[in-house]
Formats: structure tokens, C-alpha cells, sequence
């Protein structure tokens, strides 16, 4: 029963609110899990993660949708952005993190913003989740444009940091995306294409670190992913646009050419050596029979996508 206290505590709302959101529910059934042996809440575990994938699943009309709209903006020069608070935040800047090597994108064409700024990512700064203004600052700092993508990431989908995101970015015109873990939440009305991933109570009352970030890790895998398959960052599923940045990806850069085009290690080497070690460019080389700068010229003219730089190879 509530009290005339409780009543007015500053906290009370916020309270009532949590409580209507299904990642905040109490699970009875765990209520002794610390009881159980280690084996069995390994067990119990597992199960739960085992279900954030189709909780994904049915909202993949979505997702697809979003990152269509994602890639236009992108083809026309704009960025990728996420922006979150706490594991949210950490997710968006991990995903962002993963592109350049990946990818070969500049390290500002996807970004990740977290409620509090880079030092969040190790050590809580408390009441920065908490601001819409804030998140207006730091994408007002990045100078947002139309061709920009924001996407917000929240577990509970009522972060004030990750919807005052979308509110500023729709107001600068740019493409937004909300993404989150609870059925009919602010962030995903706040946004144009809104993503809610149900994935249910966790095994912890309310750590949204567990099936909430998991469920956040796959679907910005999905949208990083697709949008650069989609840019030309790909060629069937190799990472044509890989950055050889130490001797790891030396050597798979060489085993993606090979797989590409079946040549020998010889011709490989000669072609990376005229491209300057791009590979995609050496893949053109190799399977379009011309030389280094007339692969430059015809990528260029492609936009990045190899199919068509090969088609119009062909025509030379």
C-alpha cells in the first residue's frame, strides 16, 4: 500500500513507471536462484538468451525498413549515429567502433554517443541519462545534418538522453531510429522508424546489461551490417573494404582476393602492390583484367560497388 509519503517522494512517478515496463519485472520463479547450483543457472541463463533471437525476429520488417532508409542517407554522405546512456551507449560506440577495420569507413561516418561522454564508457556519470539537452549538445557539437542518421538506443525506451537524440535530430531534418526493449515506448515514438525489441523480464530484475544489451548487439549488428552491404562495402560476403591495418588482417586481406578470384599467390601480390594494398581494387585487377589506376577510376565512377565496377570492366 502506498503512503501519503510515498505519494509525494520526488520518486514516486518514476517508480510507477518502471513498473509498467516489462524489463523492470520481478520474476518469482528465480526468486531463489542463488540457491541453485552454478550448473543450473548456467542453464537458466542460456535459456533466456536463447529467445532474444526471435524476439528480434519479429521485428525484422522493421529493422529492414530502417536500415533501406538508413542506406539512402548514407549513399548521399551522411553518417551513422548512435546515441544511448550506460550499456546502451556502450553497444552504439562498440558497433562504431568495429567499422573502420571492418569496413574501411572514417572514423566519423559512424559514431557513437554516450550520456556523459567517452570516460562513461568505463565509470558511471551519474545523472547524465537524465538530459535531453545534453544529447542535443553533443550531436549540435558533431554539426547534424539532413543526411545524417540518429539512432537511439534505450533498453527501457523512456531514456530522456536517447529520445531528446531523435527530438533534436528530427528537428535537424535527419533520418531517426528508435530502438529498444519494451512495447509502446516514448523512443520509439519519438522516432520515424521505431524498433522494439520485447524481449521480456530479465533473469536479474531490471539488468537490461543481460537479454537488453544482447538484443541492442544484434540488431546494431544488423544495421551497421546490411547498411554496408548495401553501400558496395562488400562483395558476396567478403569484406572487400577490410582495413590491413596489422598482420592479421594483412593475411586475410590476401585470403579474401584469393577466395575472390582464385588466382595465385604471385598475381595477388602483384595486384595489392599496384592498389596500395586495397582489395578491392586488386580484386578488379585480377577478375576484370585491367590495370591499378583504370580500377581506381571505374570504383570511383561505381561509387565503391564492385559488381558494377566489374560490369563496366568488361566494357573496357
Amino acid at each position: 500500500m502506498t503512503s501519503p509519503a510515498d505519494a509525494s517522494s520526488p520518486y514516486h512517478e518514476l517508480k510507477a513507471e518502471l513498473a509498467h515496463l516489462t524489463t523492470e519485472e520481478f520474476r518469482p520463479e528465480l526468486a531463489e536462484i542463488d540457491q541453485l547450483p552454478t550448473l543450473e543457472i548456467t542453464r537458466i541463463m542460456n535459456g533466456e538468451d536463447a529467445s532474444v533471437a526471435g524476439a528480434v525476429a519479429r521485428q525484422l520488417p522493421q529493422i529492414a525498413a530502417a536500415i533501406d532508409a538508413a542506406a539512402e542517407r548514407l549513399a548521399r554522405g551522411g553518417r551513422l549515429i548512435y546515441a544511448g546512456a550506460g550499456t546502451a551507449g556502450r553497444m552504439g560506440i562498440l558497433d562504431a567502433s568495429e567499422c573502420p577495420p571492418t569496413f574501411n569507413t572514417a572514423p566519423s561516418q559512424v559514431v557513437g554517443l554516450i550520456a556523459g561522454g567517452p570516460g562513461a564508457m568505463v565509470e558511471s556519470v551519474e545523472g547524465a541519462e537524465d538530459s535531453k539537452p545534453l544529447a542535443a549538445s553533443d550531436l549540435a557539437a558533431l554539426s547534424l545534418r539532413a543526411e545524417d542518421v540518429v539512432v537511439g538506443i534505450s533498453a527501457s525506451g523512456r531514456t530522456p538522453y536517447a529520445i531528446g537524440a531523435v527530438e533534436y535530430a528530427r528537428e535537424q531534418g535527419a533520418l531517426t531510429l528508435g530502438l529498444s526493449c519494451n512495447a509502446g515506448s516514448p523512443l520509439a515514438a519519438a522516432a520515424e522508424h521505431g524498433i522494439e525489441v520485447v524481449v521480456g523480464p530479465e533473469l536479474l530484475t531490471g539488468s537490461t546489461r543481460l537479454k537488453g544489451g544482447t538484443a541492442q548487439k544484434l540488431v546494431l549488428n544488423m544495421i551497421s551490417t546490411i547498411t554496408m552491404i548495401r553501400l558496395g562495402k562488400t562483395y558476396g560476403n567478403l569484406m572487400v573494404d577490410v582495413r590491413a591495418s596489422n598482420e592479421k588482417l594483412r593475411a586475410r586481406s590476401r585470403r579474401i582476393v584469393s577466395l575472390a578470384t582464385g588466382a595465385p599467390d604471385v598475381e595477388i601480390e602483384h595486384a595489392l602492390s599496384a592498389t596500395g594494398g586495397e582489395v578491392k581494387n586488386a580484386i578488379l585487377m585480377i577478375l576484370g583484367e585491367v590495370d591499378g589506376p583504370t580500377a581506381a577510376r571505374l570504383l570511383t565512377e561505381s561509387k565503391g560497388h564492385l559488381r558494377e565496377a566489374l560490369a563496366g570492366a568488361h566494357k573496357v
